[in-house]
């Protein structure tokens, strides 16, 4: 068990697990710009539009339609909305550790639910007002859907391998294809990700390959 700045006593592997991530979307941000951490890009905005793309994927908001509850690419929504606030908590000395702490400290300070719509604009309200990301919120959105941190950190590797698979495969340059046997590359990282068996050491590997495999035979 390792204990924040507060004194509470972090899960174990928690704060390893956060600075993995941490680590990862710096390695990820630098894949798209090597320079990007003097971009000063506006993560916050990206933060607050994925919310609205969380929020069709949750349904039962549109009144005036008929809507489709999609837990899984919520999931993948919440995922998003991470990579985004993780690349705002990035320091430029790089300390992925102190950092980490910083995250699993507010993570274990969680801001009771209002009701997962209102949760999800009260991350969008602090993203637009804060330029920031509610970590506080997060583990209430990730229960509203029957998830937990340990699940966030295994669709996060998830959703990173598929970023750089979309890099190596032209993202940038308009030449990568989104569709794939008629699904989005979104449906087959789900599927990929409940097929993985192996520890997370491997697991970056394992995805890739299975995408690849998908990728190719389309």
């Amino acid at each position: 068990m390792g204990a924040t700045a507060t004194g509470v006593r972090a899960p174990s592997g928690m704060i390893a697990a956060t600075s993995a991530m941490l680590a990862l979307q710096d390695e990820m941000n630098s894949r798209v710009d090597p320079d990007w951490m003097t971009r000063e890009r506006a993560w916050y905005r990206a933060i607050w539009i994925e919310c609205a793309e969380l929020m069709d994927h949750y349904g039962g908001w549109k009144w005036w339609k008929a809507s489709h509850q999609d837990l899984e690419q919520v999931m993948l929504e919440i995922v998003d909305i991470w990579h985004f606030g993780l690349s705002i908590r990035i320091p430029a000395d790089r300390n992925y550790d102190a950092a980490a702490e910083r995250i699993v400290e507010e993570w274990l300070a969680p801001l009771p639910t209002a009701g997962f719509l209102r949760d999800v604009e009260a991350l969008a309200a602090h993203a637009l007002s804060r330029h920031d990301c509610l970590v506080p919120i997060v583990p209430a959105l990730l229960a509203g859907i029957g998830r937990d941190f340990d699940a966030l950190y295994r669709s996060y590797v998830g959703k990173n391998v598929l970023n750089f698979f979309r890099q190596d495969h032209g993202y940038r340059e308009g030449s990568y294809r989104k569709l794939w046997q008629g699904r989005e590359d979104n449906v087959h990282l789900v599927e990929v990700l409940a097929e993985m068996t192996a520890g997370a050491g491997d697991l970056r590997a394992q995805v890739y390959a299975a995408l690849a495999e998908r990728y190719a035979a389309d």
